[in-house]
C-alpha cells in the first residue's frame, strides 16, 4: 500500500535527521539547526496549509521568531533546544506585546526531542498572547501522526518533498542487520542495574582518549564504558543465534571508522566518534529489522556499542602496549 509506503520512509527520514541534529548539537556545531528553520517552514506550509515565511529573511535577526505567517497570524520558534525555560523565555520578548496587538498566536516546534512532557505544562505568559500547549507545541510524532491522516494526494506530495530534501533512499530490498539485532536485545535491558566493571582497566582508557585527543568524545566513554560487561553478557547471548555474530557487529563499526577516515568524512577526532554513532543508527533504522525506539533510548544504546567497540579496539588508534583486560 502506498501509505504504508509513504509512511515509512517519512519516518525514517524523520528519525536519521533527528540523529543528526542531536549529535551535531553536542558539538555546538548549528548548521543543520539554521537548514532546519527552512525545511520545517516549507514543510509545515504543505502539512497544514500554512503560509509561513522565514522571518529573518523578511527582518534580519527577529527576536525570538524563525517563522511567520502574516495571512493566518503564526508566529514560530524552531528549536533543538526543548525545554519550558525555552518557551517562556520566548513568550517573555518584548516583541510579543505588539504580536498579541496583531492578533497572532504562538507555536513552537521542537526538531530533535517528544513534546509529549511540554504539552502537559503550564506558562508564564506576560504578553497573553495565543498560545495553548496542547495544540501549538509540535514536535517530530506529531506531525508524523498528522502526515498519516492527510488524503493519500496530500502525503504523496510531503513524500516527495522530504525525499528531495532529506534525500533518496535506494529502491532496493532492505535487509536485516546484526547492529540492528543487539540494538533489540539491549533496548529490553534494565539499564538501571548496572555491574561492576571489573574487567577493564580504566587507566588504559584515559590513555587511549588521550592519545586520539578525544575532548567531547570522552565524556560519551566516561559515561557508557560502565556497561561494558553489560553488553559482554549480551553478546555471549547473542552468539547463540548464529556464528560470528558478535564480531560481525564490532566489524560493521571497524569499517564505518575505516571509511571514515579514508574519506576524511570529519574535521576532527570528536566529531569523527559522533559520526561513527550516527552513522550506526542510520544503519539501524534503516534495516528491515528495526523496530521503532524513542530517540534517546536509541542513542543510549548505540553509544554503547560504540564506545565498547572503542575499548576493544575496532575503532581509533591504539597507544603503545595498549590492553583494556585487567590481568588477573
Amino acid at each position: 500500500m502506498k501509505r504504508v509506503e509513504f509512511t515509512n520512509y517519512i519516518n525514517e527520514r524523520f528519525a536519521v535527521l533527528q540523529v543528526r541534529v542531536n549529535s551535531r548539537g553536542k558539538l555546538n556545531i548549528l548548521d543543520l539547526h539554521i537548514h532546519s528553520e527552512n525545511f520545517y517552514m516549507y514543510l509545515l506550509n504543505k502539512v497544514y496549509g500554512w503560509n509561513l515565511k522565514n522571518a529573518n529573511q523578511e527582518n534580519q535577526n527577529v527576536e525570538a521568531i524563525d517563522l511567520i505567517d502574516e495571512t493566518n497570524k503564526i508566529v514560530i520558534q524552531v528549536s533543538a533546544t526543548s525545554t519550558k525555560q525555552k518557551i517562556e523565555n520566548t513568550l517573555n520578548k518584548k516583541s510579543f506585546e505588539d504580536y498579541k496587538k496583531q492578533g497572532y498566536c504562538f507555536k513552537f516546534v521542537s526538531i530533535s526531542k517528544p513534546a509529549d512532557d511540554l504539552r502537559k505544562m503550564v506558562y508564564k505568559n506576560p504578553f497573553n498572547i495565543v498560545f495553548n500547549p496542547i495544540n501549538d507545541i509540535l514536535d517530530v510524532a506529531s506531525i508524523e501522526s498528522y502526515i498519516s491522516n492527510m488524503d493519500i494526494a496530500d502525503m504523496e506530495n510531503v513524500y516527495t518533498f522530504i525525499k528531495d530534501e532529506l534525500g533518496t533512499i535506494p529502491d532496493v530490498i532492505k535487509f536485516d542487520s546484526d547492529l540492528t539485532s543487539i540494538i533489540i536485545i539491549l533496548s529490553r535491558l534494565d539499564l538501571s542495574n548496572n555491574e561492576q566493571i571489573n574487567n577493564i582497566n580504566s587507566f588504559e582508557i584515559d590513555k587511549k582518549i588521550t592519545f586520539n585527543n578525544l575532548d567531547v568524545a570522552a565524556l560519551i566513554i566516561e559515561d557508557y564504558k560502565l556497561y561494558h560487561n553489560n553488553l559482554e553478557k549480551k553478546y555471549k547471548e547473542f552468539d547463540k543465534l548464529g556464528l560470528n555474530k558478535s564480531m560481525a557487529v564490532l566489524q560493521a563499526m571497524r569499517k564505518i571508522y575505516i571509511d571514515a577516515v579514508a574519506k576524511k568524512k570529519y574535521e576532527n577526532d570528536d566529531q569523527l566518534f559522533l559520526g561513527i554513532i550516527d552513522e550506526v543508527k542510520e544503519i539501524i533504522i534503516n534495516s528491515s529489522n528495526y523496530q521503532k525506539i524513542a530517540i534517546e533510548e536509541l542513542d543510549v544504546c548505540v553509544s554503547i556499542l560504540v564506545v565498547d567497540a572503542f575499548i576493544r579496539c575496532k575503532i581509533f588508534k591504539n597507544p603503545e602496549g595498549y590492553n583494556y583486560v585487567i590481568t588477573r
